[in-house]
């Protein structure tokens, strides 16, 4: 499966990281992570540099590549683009109700992706 994971340098990225690579190694995906410019408190080069580096302890070969521009149709065109099977992103918080509350970038790319999407939390 060809599976394009996006994240912006957040913890929540990270999780979706360490499931998407756990998925990597069983399943034998093709994967790609984008680096997405969601805030300025997350350098994307050293977010990227920390990606290459929990890859190679994972032994997971993999694309990573920076998206400029709305993270999330920014990720969506990309995706459909380069005929991406699957969507991973992380977020979504549980309020004190219990609804989950998610971030901007995960609720474009969940209402907006032709590609199929799986959110990680």
């Amino acid at each position: 499966m060809k599976v394009l994971l996006g994240m912006g340098g957040s913890p929540d990225g990270f999780d979706a990281l360490e499931e998407t690579l756990a998925r990597a190694r069983q399943a034998g995906d093709d994967l790609t992570v984008a680096v997405l410019d969601t805030s300025e408190d997350h350098d994307p080069d050293e977010v990227s540099s920390s990606i290459r580096d929990r890859l190679d302890d994972a032994g997971v070969e993999a694309e990573v590549t920076h998206l400029s521009g709305h993270p999330g149709s920014q990720l969506s065109q990309y995706a459909e683009r380069e005929g991406f099977d699957r969507i991973v992103i992380g977020g979504g918080q549980r309020s004190p109700m219990g609804k989950i509350e998610l971030g901007e970038v995960a609720e474009f790319v969940l209402l907006n992706a032709d590609t199929t999407v799986t959110l990680v939390r």
